[in-house]
């Protein structure tokens, strides 16, 4: 089944050759069928990168999904067109009456900021109070996913002693979850960070499951016990290129850069690195939106008893 974006959104015409399922919305609107509408809050500086890393992912299933994409009012991002965020972006404001079955929060590149420093923080912190009753379902991605953890679950970020930059190998706790269903015992997976969290307090959390881990780059996969929140401290969605390119950024700043590690081939950054673990992003994001968005959604939100009210 297709995914629904908007006409003229550039990410569609690179999705249409890579054969990806793209339905405009005005041929969506004809159809009589329920899709699932999800809400992306891309953070990214780079937001056209991301909305094709993620749509690319939330396209590759049987189920129809439509998404909006959020941007901080708070925050006005410098790497995008003001044009972009006003054609195809909405913020709080605009969408806060609705309900939505499934969400994602990007990371952002402020890790190495005291959370409450953030000038959206605030903002994202609403965002996310709100998602608790209004979504069914919440995705969070690297900083993302700390920001949840200390904002939901009080668990706080440290700084590492150097970045967390490479593609590190990960084991699985419960393979019988549904998240990690059809997951290798072992895999491998792109981390980009300059902090972490600890895997002790995540352990001993009694609200939260740790699904999958690396002896190198900690804490990957964390679950909520009641399937709520979905944490990935590292980036699945990542292209292959997607490293070496905040490499190549990094060392045009400063020379004190570390490469990557098990990324290039040979580690020779004239090398071109290769997407290995394309299948495992794909998987992530089926069995998101398959048993933790559609088999859980209420077919009509309207039918929903609120027992929650949510006051701004």
């Amino acid at each position: 089944m297709p995914i629904n974006i908007p006409k003229q959104l550039p990410a569609g015409e690179h999705l249409r050759q890579e054969k990806i399922f793209v339905m405009e919305e005005d041929r969506a609107k004809t159809q009589q069928i329920r899709p699932l509408n999800i809400l992306v809050c891309n953070l990214m500086p780079e937001k056209e990168k991301t909305e094709l890393q993620l749509l690319r992912l939330l396209g590759n299933t049987p189920l129809q999904v439509n998404i909006t994409f959020l941007n901080t009012a708070t925050y006005e991002s410098k790497n995008v067109s003001k044009s972009h965020l006003e054609l195809f972006y909405k913020t709080f404001d605009e969408i806060k009456h609705r309900r939505f079955d499934g969400m994602i929060i990007t990371g952002a590149p402020v890790e190495r900021m005291e959370f409450e420093e953030v000038l959206y923080w605030q903002e994202i912190t609403t965002i996310m109070d709100w998602a608790k009753v209004n979504v069914t379902s919440i995705m969070y991605i690297c900083w993302g996913a700390q920001a949840a953890l200390y904002h939901q679950f009080n668990i706080g970020k440290y700084e590492l002693p150097k970045k967390c930059s490479g593609v590190y190998s990960h084991v699985i706790t419960d393979l019988t979850v549904d998240l990690v269903r059809g997951f290798s015992d072992e895999y491998v997976a792109p981390h980009s960070r300059h902090t972490s969290v600890s895997i002790d307090e995540v352990r001993a959390h009694p609200d939260l499951h740790l699904l999958s881990y690396s002896d190198d780059a900690g804490v990957f996969i964390v679950q909520s016990k009641d399937n709520k929140h979905i944490m990935i401290t590292g980036h699945l969605e990542y292209d292959a290129t997607t490293l070496r390119d905040e490499y190549e950024r990094d060392i045009a700043k400063t020379d004190n850069v570390e490469m990557p590690v098990n990324y290039f081939p040979n580690n020779d950054p004239a090398q071109e690195p290769k997407n290995t673990w394309r299948a495992h992003s794909h998987l992530l994001f089926y069995n998101w939106l398959n048993y933790y968005v559609y088999q859980e959604t209420p077919y009509k939100w309207d039918f929903v008893e609120e027992n929650i009210e949510f006051h701004i």
